[in-house]
Formats: structure tokens, sequence, C-alpha cells
């Protein structure tokens, strides 16, 4: 099997950036966990709320998708490569889940989605560069940023946006699972100061995307 060229890769990343950020262009390998919960009555603050919930996740997906197309774009061992792919592909899933909620709670996702995802590719691609070992602990140090967000996000969901919760639910177990693989593959533990730094940038992540 020949081996891609560099406008083929090319293609294919701004292929799966057109997936990402147009709406409803992704599609989903497994169904939504909140598929088999019954709908269930939100007034009209706790529907803003959870909008502005899943809204935030859905971006954090966006960032993700962009942060290992950026990733895979630099690694030097094709195996690394390899992971990065599947790992986009299993979090398109994620992505998928939280559009078609917002979708159901008559929402949208947030305006801003271009940006952080080319902001997300540069600094994926600047980790690759570094070396595999730095751009697995990347991946490891984000997607447990991303699983604090999602414990939070938890505890302050409505109780009765029960399909919201179900949803999140999922995404915190593979995105664990997500960290766990990056470690167990050659990942370095970044430092108590880089995460509390990465800790800040996701702030102002979520307080933008809360409502735009």
């Amino acid at each position: 099997m020949r081996s891609l060229s560099p406008i083929d890769l090319f293609i294919g990343h701004v292929d799966n950036a057109l997936k990402t950020l147009a709406p409803t262009a992704a599609t989903a390998l497994r169904p939504s966990p909140a598929q088999t919960i019954a709908h269930c009555e939100l007034d009209e603050q706790q529907q803003k709320h959870s909008s502005g919930l899943m809204r935030i996740n859905h971006t954090g997906e966006v960032c993700a998708q962009a942060l290992y197309q950026g990733q895979s774009l630099t690694a030097r061992l094709p195996e690394v490569r390899e992971a990065m792919e599947e790992a986009a592909a299993e979090e398109i899933d994620h992505l998928v889940w939280c559009e078609q909620r917002l979708t159901e709670l008559n929402s949208h996702t947030s305006v801003l989605n271009p940006a952080f995802y080319a902001l997300s590719y540069t600094v994926g691609a600047v980790a690759g560069v570094l070396g595999d070992k730095w751009s697995l602990g990347f991946v490891a140090a984000t997607e447990n940023q991303v699983c604090q967000h999602l414990t939070e996000h938890l505890i302050e969901l409505p109780l009765t946006d029960l399909r919201s919760r179900a949803i999140l639910e999922e995404m915190y177990k593979d995105e664990l699972q997500h960290a766990s693989q990056a470690l167990a593959a050659g990942g370095v533990v970044f430092p108590g100061w880089f995460q509390k730094g990465m800790t800040l940038l996701s702030k102002a992540m979520t307080k933008s995307c809360y409502r735009i």
C-alpha cells in the first residue's frame, strides 16, 4: 500500500476540519447514550444552563479533534501517528453526541469553534515536533483536564437532565481511557505548574463558550 503524499495528507486534514466544524457533517460510529433515556421537561433556566454546559463540551471535542490531527501531522513514529488518528476517530462520537443534544435543547454550537480549532491544531503540531513522548504526555494532560471539566459539569447539570448526564458519563469513561493509553504508550507526566497553566487556559475557553 503506497504512502500518502503531502497533498493527500493536507486534503485529509482539511476534510477532517470541515467535518468537525460544519454542523451535522460528522457521523458517530456509536449511538448516543442519550437515546435510551426518556425526554424530561426542563424549565427555561435549566435548559439554558444545560445548553451552556453542552456547548462547552462540544467545543472541547472540537479542540480534541484539532489537537489529535495536529499531532498526527508531526508525530515521528508510525504507531504514534496511528494512535492519534484512532483517538480522533473515537472523539468524533463525543462531538456528534454533544451536537445532537444541543439541537434537542434548541441551542447551538459555539461560534468560536473555528478559532479554537486553529489554535489547538497548532498546539498539537508543535507538541508533535517536540517528540512523541511529549506529544503523548500532552494528550494525557489534556484528557485529564477534560475529565476534570466533565466531573464538574456532572455536578452542575440539572438533576432532571438525564439525557445530557448519560452522554457526559460515557464521555468521561472514554477520556479517562485515552489518558491512560497515552501514558502507557510512553507519554511523560507534565509537572504541576504546567497543568495549572492548562487549567487557566481551559477556564478561559469554558467561560467564553458557555454563552456564545
